[in-house]
């Protein structure tokens, strides 16, 4: 294994990081060749490409070295989530990925399982109940109070976005391009 780099992979349009790979010298030449992402599995000890079996590739836009030439930041376009968990980012806030994996998985008693089984109008509701909730405390009630309802609006926006097969770095995406 000569040269093993880490490979910062970078959503072009966002800046968003999307994961953390790393590429050997093989790995490099084949990106560099084909315009497609690859790397070299330490687990596995070969090569592969990013999407070869979900289908979200990693279309090259740059790559640079760092001064050392011991990292690649590599800004991509993707075909999709890069995430193995369907995430747009494998750094994904932590209650964004506790939602996806308790869909995934669902684990019985979960809340988040019992909302998304309700539906998404269900789910729609308890955002409205959530807002009006937030507003309340917002006008009269503690700074703990506002918080709560806070969290709780969040975690159910969150849910929603689930239920309708959204990932949250859409909303980062909307909001961006909304400043330009």
């Amino acid at each position: 294994m000569e040269n093993l780099r880490a490979a910062i992979i970078q959503d072009d349009d966002s800046g968003r990081v999307l994961m953390l790979g790393w590429m050997d010298d093989e790995a490099l030449a084949l990106t560099k060749d084909t315009g497609l992402v690859h790397f070299f599995s330490r687990s596995r000890q070969q090569l592969w490409r990013k999407g070869e079996t979900s289908g979200n590739s990693l279309h090259v836009v740059e790559i640079n070295n760092d001064c050392d030439d011991d990292a690649l930041i590599v800004r991509v376009h993707a075909d999709g989530p890069t995430c193995h968990d369907g995430t747009t980012s494998c750094f994904t806030p932590w209650l964004w990925r506790s939602i996806v994996q308790r869909s995934a998985q669902r684990p019985e008693g979960s809340y988040v399982v019992d909302l998304l089984d309700r539906g998404t109008a269900h789910v729609a509701r308890k955002v409205g109940e959530e807002a009006v909730e937030t507003v309340v405390a917002a006008l009269g009630e503690s700074d703990e109070r506002l918080l709560s309802e806070a969290a709780d609006l969040w975690f159910h926006l969150l849910v929603l976005l689930r239920s309708r097969g959204l990932d949250p770095a859409a909303l980062e995406d909307e909001l961006r391009q909304r400043v330009k």
